[in-house]
């Protein structure tokens, strides 16, 4: 087998602009390069999964102080929410820490599927979460409770959606940027709990028209919510941990190696995420009578290619195929030859 492996992390729009901008950028193949940009979106989702951590929990602290001074069930039940979506971002850090240590004889791929784990984990929050709202609601239902100091309990309820958006946008934005399925997740459900606070709102408004019905009804709607977060959020995450890959991407890594000079056809196309990048597995059918150093050559161009066309690749390994003769099955002739 002649592969090429190698590493790199952005990738170009086809055109001139794009060409010339390629040409005049910067930019190796060198494991260093490698290292050094998985590091700097390591250092980026650190920051976001304590910064974030630091914001909820900040919320969370207000809304406990409004609680005591109100005797608040509904927004005791957002103020414990929000602590519990602040206590996410302890696996989602330690999987970036996890995701730092380099590969080892065991763990050759590394430790990037770590953050797929850390997302079941808060998959699982949001289930949770998503649980304990509606039987809240249904508790709400059976025995309503008139809500006190209502001014102060709907300025908390702003105050806990408005933390949770903010977060929200944060975790999401750079869970994108860098490739982190586990922060995306965890994005959406700070967001599904910025509805639950806005359903805190929601029901201090009821309370203050004499509506004690409307807290469980809202209540029931928010868990409803939450549960479609929470398929949005599985799909993504589970996707990832059974090497789900986007049908376009795959498209893409095809037309690219199959665009390739001295390619004459494409035979497979595999890939897959690990931690904030895909890993391309292809094999390239390349003329019969070219030597190992010219097949090396086209294996090396097309995951050039696949490096700069795809999302996020970080590394690509290519295996070019000889043609078969006329009339001659290279594939039959190699399960011949292990047979016998």
């Amino acid at each position: 087998m002649i592969g090429a492996m190698t590493g790199h992390g952005h990738g170009h729009r086809v055109g001139l602009l794009a060409r010339v901008r390629h040409a005049l950028t910067p930019h190796s193949h060198d494991i260093a390069d490698r290292v050094d940009e998985q590091a700097t979106a390591d250092r980026r989702g650190m920051r976001t999964v304590w910064g974030s951590f630091a914001v909820l929990m900040l919320t969370a602290l207000v809304q406990a102080v409004v609680v005591l001074l109100t005797g608040s069930v509904a927004l005791l039940s957002d103020t414990l929410h929000n602590a519990a979506d602040a206590l996410s971002a302890v696996p989602i850090a330690i999987a970036f820490l996890l995701g730092r240590r380099a590969a080892t004889r065991r763990f050759t791929y590394g430790f990037g599927r770590a953050e797929d784990l850390a997302g079941l984990v808060v998959v699982g929050l949001i289930a949770l979460s998503a649980v304990l709202a509606a039987v809240e609601a249904a508790r709400r239902l059976a025995q309503p409770q008139q809500v006190r100091h209502v001014p102060a309990v709907a300025a908390a309820a702003v105050l806990g959606f408005a933390g949770n958006e903010i977060v929200a946008r944060w975790r999401i934005r750079v869970g994108r940027r860098i490739g982190s399925a586990a922060l995306v997740a965890d994005g959406l459900h700070a967001r599904a709990d910025g509805f639950t606070s806005l359903a805190v709102l929601l029901a201090a408004g009821g309370a203050a028209v004499g509506w004690s019905w409307v807290d469980p009804v809202v209540g029931l709607a928010v868990a409803a919510v939450i549960l479609v977060v929470l398929v949005g959020a599985a799909r993504g995450v589970l996707g990832r941990l059974l090497d789900a890959a986007e049908p376009a991407e795959v498209d893409t890594a095809r037309r690219l190696a199959a665009a390739t000079p001295g390619v004459l056809g494409v035979e497979q196309v595999r890939l897959r995420w690990s931690g904030h990048g895909q890993l391309a597995e292809l094999t390239v059918v390349v003329d019969r009578g070219a030597s190992l150093v010219e097949a090396h050559r086209i294996a090396h161009d097309v995951e050039h290619r696949l490096l700069h066309g795809l999302h996020r690749a970080l590394r690509a390994h290519v295996h070019p195929h000889p043609a078969p003769l006329a009339g001659v099955d290279d594939h039959a002739l190699v399960a011949h030859h292990n047979r016998s």
